[in-house]
């Protein structure tokens, strides 16, 4: 049997149909298993993923409709099944999907605007449930496909390289952190399309949290995110103005991973890394605004959610609509008034459980 997983959303979205993927290859041992991806990041995770036979890397969103054609017509009848990964509410997912012809179309079946973006292109679905996280829904994807019942819900799968662990190694030694300094990493990025980028809490509240966590603890502060994020990290080191903090410079995704999982602890916004943090079994503080925690909690380890929970949260849920906010009062007071106080108290509600005080 030949299948195709349809990974086009992003890192995040990825990661979390690696679970579903593991179920998959123990149940068809002798599949081959593709993976057709949109950006670099994802190709570079899934290469290393020994449940996928081959990563198929195009970038949909810079080459044109034309070349996009092309491309996907060369994939046409190639598959017996294709799975479109949760979350994949677009039009031109389903679309690709359709073109690339495979007998069994996978995915889910939105709550919103499923009809309009052409959800009815899929052939076997199942319908979107709120109240499950990604994982779940993409486990359910697979149950689908297979008509079984999984009573197992592995941990995200984000293996790595001995190169990604040896530059890990590398750059802390460089950066003079030991074995036995306490690291906590933050993540102050997030996603930029479609308006996502009010996800974010604000730098000024990183530099200021990092500020008393340094005042207070002797310990190290990593500054994560991809290179478009440069002037941000920089922003924020600015502020803290301590040695103690450290901007993250990497050349690929995998030795970004490598280096959260040296972490302690690692505080983030609704992004990507939240779930690399969570494949690499860290300690995470997640700082949620708009969108529903059950898509999103870190999955299978410590975690902590910050939120406000208002009464109008949540209002991010998977369509291809730009994010926004309907308040007359504060535009996006579900994390503009998210304080410092309430994420350092969850800072040291980590340290004081998990690790001795007098050796901090």
């Amino acid at each position: 049997m030949k299948i195709l997983v349809i990974a086009l959303s992003g890192i995040g979205d990825a990661l979390m149909f690696t679970p579903a993927l593991n179920l998959l290859r123990k149940q068809l041992p002798e599949a081959d298993i593709d993976a057709l991806v949109m950006f670099n990041a994802v190709k570079e995770m899934y290469e290393r993923n020994e449940n996928i036979s081959n990563v198929l890397h195009f970038d949909f969103l810079n080459k044109g409709a034309a070349a996009s054609l092309k491309f996907v017509l060369r994939l046409r009848r190639k598959y017996d099944v294709s799975i479109n990964v949760y979350p994949s509410n677009r039009k031109e997912y389903n679309i690709i999907q359709f073109l690339i012809g495979a007998k069994k179309r996978v995915a889910v079946k939105y709550l919103r605007r499923n009809l309009h973006e052409w959800g009815f292109l899929n052939n076997l679905s199942i319908t979107e449930d709120d109240r499950l996280h990604n994982v779940q829904t993409n486990i359910k994807l697979i149950e689908k496909l297979l008509n079984t019942k999984f009573e197992e819900q592995p941990e995200l799968y984000f293996p790595l390289l001995s190169t990604d662990e040896n530059y890990a190694r590398h750059f802390l030694i460089d950066k003079k952190i030991k074995n036995e300094d306490f690291v906590i990493g933050f993540h102050p990025g997030s996603a930029t399309l479609k308006n996502h980028v009010n996800r974010r809490w604000e730098p000024e509240k990183f530099a200021a949290l990092a500020k008393m966590i340094i005042a207070k603890y002797n310990v190290k502060i990593l500054l994560f995110g991809g290179d478009e994020e440069l002037n941000l990290k920089k922003k924020i080191l600015n502020e803290i103005n301590s040695d103690k903090a450290i901007i993250v410079s990497t050349e690929n995704l995998p030795q970004s991973a490598a280096l959260v999982k040296r972490c302690n602890l690692f505080v983030t916004n609704d992004s990507s890394m939240l779930h690399i943090a969570s494949a690499m079994k860290r300690k995470v503080i997640a700082i949620i605004g708009p969108t529903n925690i059950n898509y999103i909690h870190p999955w299978k380890t410590d975690y902590e959610i910050i939120s406000l929970n208002l009464d109008c949260s949540p209002c991010f849920f998977y369509s291809p609509r730009p994010l926004i906010c309907n308040r007359k009062d504060i535009k996006f007071k579900c994390i503009k008034e998210l304080d410092v106080k309430k994420v350092y108290d969850a800072v040291e509600h980590f340290i004081s459980q998990f690790f001795p005080l007098d050796n901090l």
